[in-house]
This record gives structure tokens, sequence and C-alpha cells, in this order.
């Protein structure tokens, strides 16, 4: 087991997108930071906390840089704390599943998602933990201009629950693994 994990939760800084779906990663990155009574500090370009999760030393992090350029702040985490690229799980939005649903994996591509192929980029591997969190595919119109809209309010029940799932299936990875996480919430709706 690791004995350090880095949490990132993606997003995009600046209160305009706040409650949007592109944020999901940071909503989720707030939730684990609220439950274990942490607030965030800012450095460099990031905005960060240390604390635990499941009785395991945790560091979490929000980059500032924007989606696109978010694998600059992961890189620098990982390298300043040591933390191996096994240890580092990222929570970001995820189009292809429904709005409430989240999946969990180890490595593959960035499939679209532009702040996984710069972390991707930065980490120079593959092998980081991804929770998915799913917000939707848009009818119709620009997907970009959907991932940057806030959710509806009758999506709003969904993303809370989303969001409980999402601070478990990372509790549940830290304390039992990988395998442990996916055989739990991969197939929960």
């Amino acid at each position: 087991m690791a004995s350090l994990f880095l949490i990132a939760g993606l997003g995009n800084p600046g209160s305009r997108y706040a409650r949007t779906r592109h944020n999901v990663g940071f909503m989720l990155a707030d939730r684990l930071a609220s439950a274990s009574h942490l607030k965030f500090s800012s450095a460099g370009e990031s905005l960060w906390a240390k604390g635990a999760v499941s009785g395991h030393d945790a560091l979490f992090l929000k980059p500032q840089t924007f989606m696109n350029l978010s694998g600059g702040p992961v890189r620098a985490f990982a390298e300043r704390f040591k933390v191996h690229e096994e240890s580092i799980i990222i929570a970001y939005d995820d189009i292809d599943l429904p709005v409430g649903r989240i999946r969990v994996k180890r490595g593959g591509g960035s499939g679209g998602h532009r702040g996984v192929a710069s972390i991707i980029e930065r980490l120079g591997g593959r092998e980081f933990i991804r929770v998915r969190l799913g917000v939707g595919r848009p009818v119709y119109g620009d997907v970009a201009d959907y991932v940057l809209s806030p959710f509806s309010e009758d999506e709003v029940a969904s993303l809370d629950e989303m969001l409980e799932r999402g601070l478990q299936a990372i509790e549940t990875i830290v304390a039992q693994g990988l395998d442990a996480a996916m055989n739990r919430f991969n197939c929960a709706v």
C-alpha cells in the first residue's frame, strides 16, 4: 500500500466555472477536504491541503492552471512529495457517462479529455488511477459549451449522490485497493 496518495480534482479556477459540469473534480476535492476538516492553501499553480483518507496520508490538489494545463501542477506536487504515479488519483468529468454515474480504473488514454491528456503528457505515463464522474453528453450543441454549463435543477440530486459515491470510491481505493473499488462502484447506478 502506498505511503502517500496524491488526489487531484480537475476543474477551472474562478467563480464563473464553480458549479459547471467541467468542475465536478473540484467539487469532489472540496468534499474530500471538508470530510477531513481541511482547508485549501495556495502554493504555486495549485490549491492544496494535506491530510488523511482512510488512515493513509494524502495530498488534495486543485490545479489552478485551467483544465487543459492540469498536468504541470500534478507533476510538480508528485515530484515535490515523491508520489509514485500508481498512487496518484485523478477525479474528473466524463461526458461518456450519464449524470450521476462513476467509473474507477487505472491507466488508459485520455478519452478526449484535455486535462487528462495534459497529465499523461507531463507525467510521462498513464498508470495513475482515474475516478470518472458522469456529466452526460449534450443532446445537441457544442460539447465545450455544455461542459461549461451548470447542472440543471433536475440533476442536482444526482450530482450530490455522485459526489458522495466518488468520495466513498476514493476511500475504498486507499483503504482496500483499486480492485475493491472497481468491483463496488463500476456496476453501481
